[in-house]
């Protein structure tokens, strides 16, 4: 994965923004208990002017990926599409919104199908909200 995001990075997307499959963007986010600030690379979908993630961890696991208990202990993160970089907040979809955004993404990635059946947990679709612009970095 750090290879990954150092290609994004460095690149601008150009290396890294389609990989998987799917459209990739790079996620800035404190670490929950360190404060130290990390950068992943995940897919993503559209919803309107949203970006929308699903924390399935990068195999079916029983437990949310780090990423995700980060966001969702301190929600404001920075985020990098392509070249563009910009600050957004953090929340966990839920109810129907959940299951629309998760049919959403089922669609783009069917794995995550897969991955649903497989859990034992309800695994969390992330929507990221614009809060500013531009960002000084995606971390």
């Amino acid at each position: 994965m750090a290879e990954h995001v150092r290609r994004y990075v460095e690149t601008d997307g150009a290396s890294g923004y389609r990989e998987g499959g799917m459209t990739n963007l790079v996620l800035g986010h404190r670490g929950r208990t360190s404060g130290t600030l990390y950068r992943t690379g995940l897919f993503f979908g559209e919803d309107g002017d949203r970006y929308v993630l699903v924390a399935s961890g990068s195999a079916v696991t029983h437990t949310h990926p780090q990423w995700y208990l980060n966001v969702a202990a301190e929600p404001e993160v920075q985020v990098q599409v392509l070249g563009e970089r910009f600050l957004a907040r953090a929340r966990t979809a839920q109810g129907e919104e959940r299951e629309r955004l998760w049919s959403l993404m089922v669609g783009l990635a069917p794995v995550y199908r897969m991955y649903e059946a497989r859990s034992r947990r309800v695994i969390p679709v992330v929507v990221l909200e614009r809060v500013g612009s531009p960002a000084s970095s995606a971390g």
